[in-house]
């Protein structure tokens, strides 16, 4: 199974501060491939610079560490945000389920509105 982990997904797993679900921990301990969108690093600087984050210096490297690769952000991810319907308002969790329809991935998050794009969700 190739997985997407929504931005939450990677923060709780590297702080420790929300553990996850037990079929989420299965799902990212037995998947083929571990993927984050550059998105997520995207609305991690965001949060950062208006202090609802601490960010790490060395986060991307905390990422790569954790087996984690990144997901680049294609000209085709940018404009499937437009066909997708408006069942949810945050760019940067539209921009993910963009990338997982295009890429064919099961998402990895705690945001239930992502059922209604009709993507393979594991809930964290």
């Amino acid at each position: 199974m190739r997985l997407l982990l929504d931005t939450h997904v990677v923060l709780w797993q590297l702080s420790g501060e929300r553990e996850l679900s037990a079929a989420a921990t299965q799902a990212i301990t037995s998947a083929d491939d571990l993927l984050m969108s550059v998105v997520s690093y995207a609305e991690i600087g965001v949060k950062g610079a208006v202090g609802k984050l601490e960010v790490p210096a060395d986060l991307e490297a905390q990422i790569a560490a954790a087996g984690v690769r990144q997901l680049p952000l294609s000209p085709a991810h940018g404009l499937a945000v437009a066909d997708l319907p408006v069942h949810h308002r945050d760019p940067f969790d539209r921009l993910i389920i963009a990338q997982a329809l295009i890429e064919q991935l099961t998402v990895v998050t705690a945001d239930q509105r992502f059922h209604d794009y009709g993507i393979d969700i594991v809930s964290a």
